[in-house]
């Protein structure tokens, strides 16, 4: 029996093709054009994604002496590669991630054989003793991609740094539109509490992942008031779950911190064995913030155990008078002149710790 389907012919119906396809052309340049003009109008520019790939790029320049940055954001704004360099000798590379716990990244270094050089590690004790979530979860993610990322993703990666370098509503932290849905104000509600907003875009980031406070951020303001306030909640511990008892979840708590305190010791024994370094950095912080973080972790809790634990050497910018007189505008961070200023200063006891 002939087969239907072989004498098939779709029509094409009689229409004016190549007027509609130069419409939907131009209709989406004119809706592109609008949201980039939108974006901009907001205080969007043109600026790098700080991604996993772009992390990975730096953690591939890492040779067996270099000198590593580790740590939380402030790890990342506070420090200047070019006063490094110019006081260290060596150019560092740049290895620290907002939002994340410093531990995984530390445990990576020292189970690189090869490295032998010198880690300067920012530590934030909330961030760095966290025992689940999101922080371990960004630096987990960026050790992988380094770990394990194809060709295609390098490909797109750099396709995508030029794409970024030139259009300013390619901000992957804030302008997707999961990112924009979940900014709806949407109330806490039985059994689903909604999360702490993240701090909106407020740095510039380069290829060596060089990071800047943007001016907006560093003077009183609108974008100033709208990060520093984020902080708060960010930075507050979250309730146990209802269907863990209180003192089961708070022994669980208790040994995940004690395994950090273990692991890290061990961490750092493995990259000191192999000749290298590793010196704890304990940044500015100002304002609400640090009654905050100084109620919860004080100094002479988990800094000062990780100190005797690890036989590390620290700088705590407090017990400096020439590190403890920076204000963070946000609380924070430093800005962009000060960060210069700060590792100007920071060099003679990164040189001095060194020496130990």
């Amino acid at each position: 029996m002939p087969s239907s389907i072989s004498n098939f012919e779709r029509p094409i119906p009689a229409l004016p093709w190549r007027a509609m396809v130069l419409t939907v052309l131009l209709l989406t340049a004119a809706a592109t054009v609008a949201w980039e003009l939108r974006c901009r109008a907001w205080g969007y520019g043109p600026v790098l994604n700080d991604t996993s790939d772009l992390w990975a790029d730096r953690r591939e320049a890492v040779q067996p002496d270099s000198i590593v940055i580790i740590g939380d954001s402030r790890g990342l704004f506070d420090i200047d590669l070019d006063q490094l360099e110019q006081g260290l000798g060596r150019r560092p590379i740049q290895l620290s991630l907002v939002g994340s716990s410093v531990y995984p990244v530390l445990a990576d270094l020292a189970a690189d054989e090869s490295f032998h050089g010198t880690v300067i590690c920012s530590v934030i004790p909330l961030m760095y003793f966290v025992p689940a979530g999101k922080p371990l979860a960004n630096s987990q993610e960026a050790i992988d991609r380094y770990h394990k990322r194809t060709v295609a993703q390098r490909a797109g990666h750099h396709l995508g740094m030029f794409l970024e370098e030139h259009i300013a509503f390619l901000k992957q932290e804030d302008l997707t539109l999961e990112v924009l849905l979940g900014q709806l104000p949407i109330p806490n509600r039985a059994g689903a509490l909604v999360g702490p907003v993240m701090p909106p875009y407020f740095q510039t980031i380069d290829r060596e992942r060089r990071t800047r406070m943007v001016d907006a951020c560093a003077h009183p303001g609108p974008l100033q008031d709208r990060v520093k306030y984020g902080w708060l909640p960010l930075f507050t511990p979250p309730p146990p779950p209802s269907y863990i008892p209180p003192a089961a979840f708070g022994a669980f708590v208790g040994q995940a911190i004690e395994a950090r305190f273990h692991d890290s010791a061990a961490a750092v024994k493995r990259i000191r064995a192999r000749g290298g370094k590793v010196i704890y950095v304990r940044y500015p912080v100002s304002g609400e913030l640090k009654k905050h973080e100084d109620r919860l972790t004080p100094k002479a809790g988990p800094w000062t155990r990780l100190l005797h634990d690890t036989g590390a050497p620290g700088i705590y910018f407090e017990d400096y008078p020439e590190l403890a007189s920076f204000e963070c505008p946000e609380w924070s961070h430093l800005s962009g002149p000060d960060s210069v200023e700060f590792t100007k200063r920071l060099v003679p006891h990164l040189k001095e710790a060194l020496a130990q």
